[in-house]
């Protein structure tokens, strides 16, 4: 089983048929993905699930129903044990951002988090989950791959918002911050937390 989120709304893909309630059932292989999106966006439908028949191949055909775009990013702690987070579009979120050229994903990983944030001497400690996201640009929806990747730094200088991203604050948050963040935050970094 599979989440990719449309805002904060879940499409399951599944091999499992279950009895709706507060969601709609679709086949992947039949779906229209732009009409399901504008449904999650336009009602009060809590979620869809995408029905497959074989579960080694349901994220394969369904990166296959819109362009992909994939990203890097990071869950960053510093010495007080803080994690590392940046405020854009009104929303608390983790840094990341698209691959570039033909560089690693770890490579982009940590080149969007010192850009984003001004942090460098990043060092990535293990993988975390790839997040899935439907996102709409120019008019066309994508699906955004996020490879995360937990990080650890020394660093303890000024903490610079990348604002041509859009990025209005960079902010070292504690647990009790991360917990307030996360109430304003994507349902995709909460998993990540």
């Amino acid at each position: 089983m599979y989440t990719i989120f449309v805002g904060d709304k879940p499409i399951i893909l599944t091999t499992e048929v279950e009895r709706e309630s507060g969601f709609e059932s679709y086949l992947l292989k039949t779906v229209n993905i732009n009409k399901v999106i504008k449904r999650l966006n336009s009602t009060n439908l809590e979620s869809v699930q995408l029905i497959g028949e074989n579960p080694n191949k349901l994220l394969k055909q369904f990166l296959k129903l819109l362009p992909n775009v994939v990203a890097g990013g990071g869950k960053v702690y510093n010495q007080k044990n803080e994690i590392l987070f940046i405020y854009r579009n009104n929303k608390w979120d983790l840094p990341k951002g698209k691959t570039e050229g033909k560089e690693t994903i770890e490579a982009t990983a940590i080149r969007e988090v010192e850009e984003e944030t001004g942090v460098s001497g990043l060092v990535i400690t293990k993988p975390l989950p790839i997040t899935y996201h439907v996102f709409k640009r120019n008019g066309k929806h994508k699906i955004k791959v996020t490879y995360w990747f937990e990080m650890k730094t020394d660093f303890d200088g000024e903490l610079f918002p990348q604002e041509d991203e859009g990025i209005t604050n960079v902010m070292w948050l504690d647990d009790k911050a991360t917990v307030k963040a996360l109430e304003n935050s994507y349902a995709n970094i909460k998993i990540l937390i």
